[in-house]
């Protein structure tokens, strides 16, 4: 594999964490997860990170208490070591999006709740109506869509073992 062009690995890494931050991310839990997204392992420690982002021990510990909360990055022991090593999940973007269609149920049942007790004869008991309904359609969209993520994965990953 040719060797990587560490200035362009940088630019990537602090463009997408960019793109992450405009999108309502922390700024530094953003710029830690592009740095693992972008590594070859998808596993970096506390002092890689620091060095390669430069930054604090203490902005990476930060970040990092983050994304382990969000369910964005593990953490797993470096074998014979005391060292940590911050680690991104196999499926992540896949379990992100469950975890937020588990949210949008959540938010469904309350407004449905909201609506009921607003009175769904009234502008407002109407309005919350339409927005339980919309989090349902969206719910059932992003259901079919993983699905068919899960099946094209396999279908990708079994044409590839061939």
């Amino acid at each position: 594999m040719a060797d990587k062009d560490e200035e362009a690995v940088s630019r990537f890494v602090e463009r997408f964490a960019a793109e992450m931050a405009e999108a309502g991310m922390q700024r530094m839990a953003s710029r830690v997860f592009a740095a693992l997204l972008a590594s070859e392992t998808g596993s970096l420690t506390s002092a890689e990170l620091a060095e390669q982002l430069r930054i604090s021990p203490a902005a990476v510990s930060g970040a990092i208490r983050y994304l382990v909360q969000v369910g964005m990055v593990g953490r797993e022991r470096d074998p014979g070591s005391r060292r940590d090593r911050y680690v991104l999940h196999d499926e992540l973007w896949y379990e992100t999006f469950t975890r937020r269609d588990q949210v949008l149920t959540r938010w469904e049942n309350t407004l449905r709740d909201g609506a009921e007790s607003l009175g769904l004869d009234s502008a407002a008991g109407a309005r919350v109506a339409r927005t339980a309904e919309f989090f349902d359609f969206l719910q059932r969209e992003m259901n079919q869509m993983l699905d068919r993520w899960r099946e094209h994965r396999a279908a990708r990953e079994g044409g590839a073992s061939s």
